[in-house]
């Protein structure tokens, strides 16, 4: 049984839940001008998925009874002095202070000590962006437990302390991080380009060809990059601002060849500034090489150049982060197409179950017609890769930004115990 103290403990204490979602980048971000304020070398743009497929979810406890601070990762307790969790938490609390300096009546939350209780449900550190979700999630959690009076940019900021990318996770739709020019990093935020529902039936798949960790991280790799490649000077100076305008312009007028062109050719690009750079960084492996030659056959099928010149017909578009998974952007009319070649190209093993491996992507499947699917691609030349070559496959589409999930102490949503540690989920 409980406490009575533990009880009066959790009704005074002040608790948030919140999730946030992951997003990924078509315009990327490779190599930080200044590494204490995570300030980029470019400006970037994503698309952030619907956190009802991929999500952090966090919940802090704040109590004056806490004499330290202490944060959960996926059950596990980490180290709350890690740096870049540590200026994130010193900014809010920081930020915090300043209100009640000003406003003698508000509770002194800045003197409290807070628990932390985080879980991502996708794999950490294998190219899926946890570090975005999860830095996005605390930092949009702390500023509704500290209920400070900034808005979603300048939260951004906040979350750039901890993950540059994390930024871009603050809004949902197509977001970009303005890269900024001022030393100290107060121009360098998240802005919507559009919302989620100004582009209606834009989907994503993801194709998980590993949950392992990187070889090279993203700080390492990064900096590596920016120390040796002189292919990502050229990058920076002269490729991203044109395809930064260009990008926005694809969105806003809903063209989706000029979106996938764009998308494809960067992605590209950023994977060969890391093997520009000494020594060379690999995160693509022979799956997500035969991944992008797949795409490339398929939007052949079908792309056409029109009287002024222009490329159309693409179908699908691949975009590779600092890992070997790949991620593709289709129009919701061209799912089922897609689908069905990489089901045929990318057979899963009998151990893996249907409805875990493909999702929400499950009923899609079923009606597809797999006799011609097979046709197409023996048609195009592409042969089957072993059982397993994907270890799962997520269907999802463009979603919302930051959710409070609650905003009291609550024994379903709250991922802390009464007893004040992380709940094992």
């Amino acid at each position: 049984m409980t406490s009575p103290n533990k009880k009066q403990r959790i009704t005074k204490s002040k608790e948030v839940t919140c999730s946030a979602p992951v997003n990924i980048a078509v315009i990327k971000y490779w190599g930080k001008r200044n590494t204490a304020l995570l300030l980029p070398t470019n400006s970037s743009l994503s698309l952030t998925l619907n956190q009802d497929d991929l999500r952090s979810t966090t919940t802090i406890r704040a109590s004056p009874d806490f004499v330290s601070d202490r944060i959960w990762l996926n059950g596990k307790e980490e180290n709350i002095n890690a740096k870049r969790l540590s200026n994130v938490l010193s900014k809010a609390k920081e930020l915090r202070k300043e209100m009640e300096e000003k406003d003698a009546d508000l509770e002194k939350l800045s003197e409290w000590g807070i628990y932390i209780a985080s879980y991502n449900n996708f794999p950490t550190a294998a190219g899926l962006a946890s570090s975005a979700s999860g830095f996005a999630c605390l930092t949009f959690a702390l500023s509704q437990i500290y209920d400070l009076s900034i808005n979603l940019s300048q939260v951004s900021m906040l979350a750039r302390l901890g993950s540059g990318s994390a930024c871009r996770s603050l809004f949902g739709g197509f977001v970009k991080w303005e890269m900024g020019t001022k030393d100290d990093g107060s121009d360098s935020l998240a802005i919507q380009v559009a919302s989620e529902t100004d582009w209606p039936g834009m989907e994503a798949l993801i194709l998980v060809v590993s949950d392992a960790r990187k070889d090279t991280g993203s700080t390492e790799g990064m900096q590596l990059t920016v120390e040796t490649s002189e292919l990502l000077k050229h990058r920076i100076e002269k490729v991203v601002p044109q395809r930064m305008l260009d990008m926005e312009k694809a969105i806003a007028e809903k063209d989706f060849d000029s979106f996938a062109e764009i998308t494809m050719a960067d992605s590209n690009q950023f994977h060969a500034v890391c093997l520009d750079s000494y020594p060379p960084i690999f995160y693509l492996n022979d799956i997500s090489k035969a991944v992008i030659k797949v795409i490339t056959a398929l939007n052949a099928r079908s792309i056409h150049t029109d009287p002024s010149g222009k490329k159309k017909g693409y179908k699908v578009a691949y975009t590779f982060d600092a890992g070997p998974n790949a991620v593709l952007y289709m129009q919701r009319e061209h799912l089922s197409e897609v689908l069905g070649v990489i089901d045929y190209l990318f057979p899963r093993k009998s151990t893996q179950k249907v409805g875990e491996y493909y999702g929400k992507a499950k009923e899609v499947l079923e009606n597809v017609d797999k006799t011609n699917v097979a046709k197409v691609c023996d048609g195009l030349g592409l042969k089957q890769w072993p059982k397993g070559s994907l270890t799962r496959i997520i269907s999802t589409s463009v979603g919302d930004g930051p959710r409070v999930l609650s905003k009291e102490y609550d024994s379903e949503a709250s991922l802390l115990t009464i007893d004040d540690v992380a709940k094992q989920i």
